[in-house]
């Protein structure tokens, strides 16, 4: 279903269960070519089918300008966590002022 102002919905559910929903707003953004604000598309939308084995997949996701599309899914891999001393030296050289690198 299309509304006014150009933000929609819509959902479905094939005949393997695979359900499917989504729903999109227009906003006002920042244009950083030019001074004016220009329209996008914020969208949330998921979906969920079951995997050959019988799990169910579920993925939840928004997508906009500010984040781009971003996906959030107990079946999605996540990185190993970071060692505890290569976190403290980025967060030492993240406290250290900038040097400007000489050109030419």
């Amino acid at each position: 279903m299309i509304g006014m102002g150009g933000s929609y919905v819509y959902s479905y559910q094939t005949g393997n269960e695979i359900n499917v929903s989504e729903e999109g707003t227009i906003k006002q953004a920042a244009n950083p070519a030019s001074p004016e604000e220009q329209n996008v598309i914020a969208v949330s939308g998921k979906y969920s089918y079951k995997a050959d084995d019988g799990t169910l997949i579920e993925l939840v996701y928004t997508a906009d300008d500010e984040k781009g599309f971003v996906p959030v899914g107990a079946h999605l891999p996540t990185p190993p966590p970071i060692p505890e001393a290569i976190q403290k030296a980025l967060e030492y050289i993240a406290k250290q002022p900038s040097t400007p690198q000489p050109s030419g």
